[in-house]
């Protein structure tokens, strides 16, 4: 049966179609006599196990197989063969059934097409391990489907197996540069046939396996990733995971903000250590939110005190104006939460623009923070303002006084600065 798809072809290539019917009438006969001789033949590997035998010596002498038998038996009936579901294409009814039957019997799954339009619409609807494909079909040829699946981004990497009658070289280079992962040509050697198949199935099943471990490793760097961005800036933990060390920025102006809720510590007699935490995290959150919004970076928490700069990693010029607008923002919101829960509590800002030194340090547990003269400024002001007021220096004021409202406070005695002249920021101008 499979000499005649090869004259068939032949038939084709050179136009002489007049004994195409005589063809057809010996494959049918070919084909008549298949089935019923395949009712009556024992499979090769179970030959040996159905003979009777008179003596141990002749069952010992008559079992006793060639190496090349033997290899046989493994590659077709091993019970560690790979089973996969199939897809046989052929527009030829008796080759295309008389693959699918051996196939089956050795343990597949097989779904069959009969032209190459046919296979597309199956393989868009159903998943297959493997597409065996005759080459010589009319409309649609192997040629252009497998051209087609390898363009498919969802079957690309679907393996394919091309069979053909013309075991041309140009042919056979022409379907392997199209991604063909074997040709085959007719009549296939069913032995052949399976270890071929084998091969197939088996790489197939190493580069899924590949396929779900580096998917599991892009998973589990993303959480990393996120987890890491938690802890760091953005721009930090990439230069960090470029194992730049050590981490150091030197700025020559950002502002920097101390937050701290005033009056806290006389709640520790009346909440619980839950309603305390819970409060906190309710407070904080709607923090970070704010200074999201209005990309600053949160640097840390200490206790009930928050800790923000603006202008850093993320370099912009109006550093200053960020974080008094961030700082309306943050007592706004805190008087909102504190009414809904009727706390007696106001919150303290205080704020200082200049030079800092920022960096990583750490290498368990990473931080990334802020050193330097404007730090220490930025806490006292804080600690020596009043509840429910911003307190900024005179360099911060300096930024601000073209479009923020200001009023002055006067000197105060600033501890390691002396005599300060700082301002209280009352708003936005409209």
């Amino acid at each position: 049966m499979g000499y005649t798809e090869i004259l068939k072809e032949q038939a084709v290539e050179t136009d002489e179609t007049d004994w195409e019917a005589d063809i057809l009438k010996i494959a049918k006969a070919a084909q008549t006599w298949f089935e019923l001789a395949s009712r009556f033949l024992v499979p090769r590997s179970q030959i040996n196990s159905t003979k009777r035998f008179r003596s141990s010596a002749q069952a010992a002498e008559a079992t006793s197989t060639p190496a090349d038998t033997v290899f046989i038996a493994k590659a077709i009936d091993s019970e560690n063969s790979l089973h996969g579901r199939l897809l046989v294409v052929d527009d030829d009814a008796n080759s295309r059934e008389l693959l699918a039957r051996r196939l089956t019997r050795h343990g597949h799954t097989v779904i069959t097409a009969s032209s190459g339009e046919e296979a597309l619409d199956r393989l868009e609807k159903e998943t297959v391990d493997l597409l065996l494909l005759d080459v010589m079909m009319p409309g649609l040829n192997g040629d252009k489907v497998l051209e087609r699946v390898k363009k498919n981004p969802v079957m690309k990497d679907l393996p394919v197996i091309m069979i053909s009658a013309s075991d041309k070289l140009d042919a056979v280079i022409r379907c392997i540069s199209l991604g063909a992962e074997d040709y085959l040509p007719k009549p296939c050697d069913p032995v052949l046939l399976q270890v071929r198949i084998q091969t197939v199935l088996d790489k197939k099943r190493l580069r899924d396996k590949e396929q779900v471990m580096l998917h599991e490793l892009k998973t589990a760097q993303e959480k990393t990733d996120a987890l890491l961005l938690n802890i760091l800036p953005a721009p930090i933990a990439d230069r960090l995971k470029n194992h730049e060390s050590p981490i150091v920025d030197t700025p020559s102006e950002v502002t920097v903000l101390f937050a701290d809720v005033a009056g806290f510590s006389s709640m520790f007699q009346e909440l619980s250590a839950l309603e305390i935490v819970s409060m906190l995290d309710r407070v904080f959150s709607d923090f970070d939110q704010l200074a999201q919004e209005q990309d600053l970076e949160k640097i840390k928490t200490i206790g009930d005190a928050y800790m923000a700069v603006g202008g850093i990693p993320h370099h912009r010029e109006d550093h200053a104006e960020a974080v008094a607008d961030f700082a309306l923002n943050l007592v706004t919101h805190f008087n909102e939460i504190m009414e809904k829960e009727d706390r007696p509590l106001q919150l303290r800002i205080g704020i200082d623009t200049g030079p800092v030194i920022a960096g990583v340090i750490g290498q368990n547990k990473f931080s990334y923070d802020l050193w330097g003269d404007t730090v220490n400024t930025a806490s006292r002001m804080e600690s020596l303002g009043e509840p429910g007021r911003i307190q900024v220096s005179e360099r911060t004021y300096e930024r601000l006084k073209d479009d923020y409202e200001c009023e002055e406070r006067g000197d105060i005695k600033v501890k390691g600065k002396g005599k300060m002249n700082t301002w209280w920021l009352l708003a936005r101008k409209s």
